[in-house]
This record gives C-alpha cells, sequence and structure tokens, in this order.
C-alpha cells in the first residue's frame, strides 16, 4: 500500500525530504542540550562561576533558537508535503471515477466513493505527515538520546531495557483487536452516507408521505452502529495512554532511586542526574509518539486500503486496442444479446433487430421489463454478456468510446441538470454552440417559449439540479442540450413523461424537420408517444415480446393490444 501511495507524492518529494532532515536537526540539538545544562548546573551554579554560567548560557539560547528555527520549518514542510500528497491522491482518484463504467459505480456505490475522497483521504494525509515527523523524529531522538545517556552512565540507561518489553507487547496487542474494528468503522461510514444521500436528494417524497420519523429513525439506527463501533475501537486504543503512562514513571521511579545512590556514592554529579532526567523524558516522549504513529497506521490501514481499491480499479468498458474513429450512420443492429447486471439473472435475453438510420423506434414495456437496460448498450454505458451490439455496421466494442458517445445522445429518465446558467448548460451538448444555435435547439424541444420569458434569458441562472424549474421544464432543457450535440442516434426514456401530449407531439415533429437523418429511439409508458413511429418494439420480462408498427401490433400482439386498451379506456391515449 505504501508503495502505491507512494506514487502519489510527485512534485511534493522536496517537501517530504526536507521535512525529516529538519526534524533529525531538532533532535540532534534536542539532545545536545541537557549536557550543556549538566556542565551548567556542575561547572558554573554549583561553583558559583559565572562566567561559565553566562557562556554555557549563551550557547543554550542559540541551540534553543535554532531547535525551534528547525522545528518549525519541519512542520512547514511536513504540512505542505501532506497537503499536496492528499490532493494528488484526490486528483488521481478523481481521474480514475472519471473512467468508470456504470457497473463500476454500482460497485463502490456514491456514498462509498464520497467517503472516500473524503474522510479516507483526510485519515490517510494525517498519517502522512505524522510519517515524516514521528517516523525519523522518534527513533533518532531514542538512538541519539541513549549514546548522549551511555556517555554519562552506563548502567542508569540499562532501565529501558525492562520497559520495551512491556511496551511492544501491549502495542501488539492493541493493534490486533483495534484494526477489525476501525475497517468496519469505515464501510460504516458508506453506509450512512447513503442513508443521509437519499434522504436529502428524495426530501420532496419524504415529506410527501410524512415520513420524517422513519428516516430520523434509519438515520439513528445507522448512527448509533457507528458511535458503538467506534467507541470499542477508542477503548482499546485509549490504553496505550496509561500503558505509556505506567512506563514512564515505572523509569522515573527506578532512575530516581539508582541515581539518588550514585550521587550520594559520588560516582554521579547532580547536573548529570538532570540530565538523565532530560534525557528519560525524551526517551520515553519518543517512544510515545513511536505508539502513537503506530496506533495511527493502523487507523489509516483501512482507509488506504479502500483508497488504493478505487486507484487501482481498471474500468469494466474498455478502450479497444486499435479503436475505429468514424461512425457511417445512425443504424442500430442486436445480434442474440443477453444482458445482466453483475452476477444477477439476464435481464434482456434474445434480443435481435435491426433498426435503419433515420427511422423513429419506439419501445413499450412494463416496469422492471428491461428497455433502459436495453438502450444503456447502445453506448456502452454496459457491456453485453453474449451477442453483439453494432453502430453504423460495427461492434461497439471495436468503436472508440469518445466517437461512439458522442455519436449517440441519451436523454436520460433522471434529468440532470447543473449549477450555472442556461446557456451554461446547453454548451454541455457543444461547447462551442453559439446563442442562435441553442435557440434553434431550445425551441426544438418546445423550450424557448419559457426560457424566452425570463429576466436574463439564456443567461438565466441554474440552481444545482434545475430545482428552480418544473420537471417537464428541466426535461424540454435537457432534450435541447442533447439535440446540439447533433447525434446520429438519439435516444428518449421516458424523457417526456413530465410535458403534455401536445408539447410532446410538437417535439416530435420538430425532430422530424430538423433532423431527418438521426435515428431517435423513443422509450415511452404512454403509446400515443409512440403510435407514428416507424417501428415499435414491445418487451415483456427482458425478452422482446414482438417488433412492428403500430397496425402490425394491434393486429397480432397480445401485450400491445392490453396496454393500449388499459390507455384508451383510461382516457390516456390521444388519437391525434
Amino acid at each position: 500500500m505504501i508503495k502505491r501511495l507512494a506514487k502519489c507524492i510527485r512534485e511534493y518529494k522536496v517537501f517530504t525530504v526536507l521535512s525529516p532532515i529538519m526534524v533529525v536537526a531538532e533532535v540532534v540539538l534536542s539532545v545536545l542540550i541537557p549536557l550543556y545544562m549538566a556542565d551548567l548546573i556542575d561547572k558554573g551554579i554549583d561553583v558559583g562561576n559565572m562566567d561559565v554560567v553566562r557562556s554555557i548560557g549563551f550557547k543554550l539560547l542559540i541551540l534553543a533558537i535554532l531547535s525551534m528555527v528547525f522545528g518549525v520549518l519541519g512542520g512547514i514542510f511536513a504540512s505542505t508535503g501532506a497537503a499536496g500528497f492528499a490532493s494528488n491522491v484526490r486528483r488521481d482518484m478523481y481521474y480514475n471515477i472519471q473512467k468508470f463504467s456504470f457497473s463500476n459505480v454500482d460497485r463502490f456505490t456514491t456514498a462509498g466513493l464520497v467517503t472516500r475522497m473524503t474522510r479516507d483521504i483526510t485519515q490517510v494525509q494525517m498519517c502522512y505527515m505524522m510519517l515524516t515527523r514521528m517516523l525519523f523524529r522518534a527513533p533518532t531522538s531514542v538512538v541519539f538520546a541513549l549514546v548522549a545517556a551511555f556517555r554519562i552512565n552506563s548502567r542508569l540507561p540499562l532501565v529501558f531495557i525492562c520497559v520495551l518489553p512491556v511496551l511492544a507487547v501491549g502495542l501488539f496487542l492493541i493493534m490486533k483487536f483495534a484494526f477489525p474494528l476501525f475497517e468496519k468503522v469505515f464501510s460504516l461510514f458508506d453506509k450512512m452516507n447513503t442513508v443521509v444521500q437519499e434522504n436529502v436528494r428524495g426530501i420532496r417524497v419524504v415529506k410527501t408521505f410524512v415520513r420524517e420519523n422513519e428516516e430520523i429513525n434509519k438515520f439513528d439506527s445507522v448512527s448509533t452502529e457507528v458511535r458503538d463501533t467506534s467507541v470499542k475501537a477508542e477503548r482499546i486504543v485509549v490504553a496505550n495512554a496509561p500503558l505509556m503512562t505506567f512506563c514512564m514513571y515505572a523509569c522515573m521511579l527506578l532512575i530516581s532511586w539508582i541515581g539518588a545512590k550514585m550521587c550520594v556514592n559520588s560516582s554521579m554529579t547532580t547536573g548529570q542526574l538532570m540530565s538523565m532526567f532530560s534525557y528519560v523524558m525524551q526517551i520515553l516522549m519518543s517512544l510515545m509518539m513511536s505508539s502513537m504513529l503506530i496506533l495511527m497506521l493502523t487507523m489509516s490501514k483501512a482507509a488506504a486500503k479502500r483508497i488504493i481499491e478505487v486507484l487501482d480499479a481498471e474500468t469494466d468498458i474498455a478502450q479497444p486496442e486499435s479503436p475505429v474513429t468514424e461512425i457511417k450512420d445512425g443504424s442500430i443492429v442486436f445480434d442474440d444479446v443477453d444482458f445482466a447486471y453483475g452476477s444477477a439473472k439476464p435481464c434482456i435475453k434474445d434480443a435481435s433487430f435491426t433498426i435503419k438510420s433515420g427511422q423513429t423506434v419506439g419501445i413499450i414495456g412494463g416496469t422492471g421489463s428491461g428497455k433502459t437496460s436495453l438502450v444503456q448498450l447502445i453506448p456502452r454505458l454496459y457491456d453485453v454478456k453474449e451477442g453483439s451490439v453494432s453502430v453504423g455496421g460495427t461492434d461497439v466494442r471495436e468503436l472508440d468510446l469518445e466517437t461512439l458517445r458522442k455519436s449517440v445522445a441519451m436523454v436520460l429518465q433522471k434529468n440532470v441538470l447543473f449549477e450555472g446558467t442556461v446557456a451554461g448548460n446547453m454548451r454541455w451538448g457543444n461547447e462551442n454552440a453559439t446563442d442562435e444555435q441553442i435557440i434553434e435547439a431550445l425551441k426544438t424541444a418546445q423550450a424557448w417559449e419559457f426560457v424566452s420569458k425570463l429576466p436574463e434569458g439564456l443567461e438565466a441562472p441554474v440552481e444545482q439540479g434545475g430545482n428552480n424549474f418544473s420537471g417537464g421544464q428541466r426535461q424540454r432543457l435537457c432534450i435541447a442540450r442533447a439535440l446540439l450535440t447533433q447525434p446520429k442516434i438519439i435516444i428518449f426514456d421516458d424523457s417526456t413523461s413530465a410535458v403534455d401530449t401536445a408539447t410532446e407531439r410538437a417535439i416530435r415533429e420538430g425532430l422530424k424537420t430538423t433532423m431527418p437523418e438521426c435515428t431517435k429511439m423513443i422509450i415511452a409508458q404512454r403509446i400515443s408517444s409512440v403510435k407514428d413511429a416507424d417501428m415499435i418494439i414491445v418487451l415483456d420480462n427482458g425478452r422482446i415480446s414482438g417488433i412492428g408498427t403500430h397496425d402490425e401490433l394491434m393486429a397480432g400482439n397480445t401485450i400491445y393490444q392490453e396496454v393500449y386498451d388499459s390507455q384508451t379506456k383510461g382516457g390516456d391515449f390521444d388519437e391525434r
């Protein structure tokens, strides 16, 4: 994991190297200070020699200032390097996510990806900063302090040998029991984010059905689980503090007892004993830092593992080695296509049909019959399990992905507008589109009527998700955006469900006039939306039940007849 994440340091290598250099310099100076303090006491204060006091005091002042400067620089370099490292990790994750297929996103979940890019990276960033400082500070301080302590007295520092096994066993047990709990906490955060995300996105539905209390209970349940698991993990981790405190005071007592005897026997001076206490504190503080670093690594290991899963994930939709970069026309051929989401049972089975370029094709079927799944195979948002899908006479798996998706425009069932302006959203379809082209597309989509009445016109603001527009207005804006791509194939996934039949009919007529060569596929619940199509495909439980014109299906397809009868008897059919 460290080797993989180290690739994200890149331009921050200098800061990463300079930080431990500054730390080591600070440690060396801090180790020298107690030695001079011993001389100050023994050669200056005890004998009353003020010249020695002033001389050593000046040296101590210089050492303290330099130590502080190196410490500040070390902190600045560490924080800069850590922030840059985290920025690179976040950027690499985001870039890789942009390559994900729909199935990749389904596997990680949206909430899980958000948690990994925020909380997990913050956890790793903190660990990185501690590594660049404590990883070098703690062992360097222990080594230099021990050398200085042995220089003063060769027997007294042996006290630490008694402490190290206790610390080692204690830390091993803490790590062993805490790590699985931290792994569980991170997965629970994904679950909690999912609950919050669903609630915020569906807040209108929640309020409509007066489900606030149920949503609160759902959140309380997962939040309580996060709390309880975190408490269990922290209870184990906090054992580190009393363990370190016990070891620290045990060392202090032993050194005080043994050192006092040595001072009485004149085998050690008062200044040397005072220096020994300073080194005891330095060594024990370094050991405490080491234990904190180990615990931080334990907590960060779970986060790092989750981050690397995203960094190393390869899209299920691979770019072909020698892609075809030209699509002749908008013809579509399905040849014995089977498709399933992951390991689930197939939701499209034995689908075969041919659509000529420029035709208008309707797709009818009940909920869950596979209508959306079928059309998502055309721009290769998912790959078929068996069979093939061809566009312009070429298998979509051999086409350049960018070329394919620019040639196939989709107006999705869930209409998404982005914060900005109307013109800015339209230029998602064509970033070089002129105002005249945008207006023409809006007119075809029957959206110019309400956009032209807005005070700012094309520069009218669009709130996040397009919440300042009605459902029908959002649908028409999304249709206009798709038209600006000038595609060879355009797919409407129930994208006129929120507009009235007259407006829907005007949109269809506009498409015939402005885009006669474009193949148009219309997924609809209303037969009136597809009645005039050149071909209608009827889906039933993932299988094609019938293909033909309206009249042909009325004559020979039971499912189509039943849908027609239910809509005409219910007054939901417009013969016009």
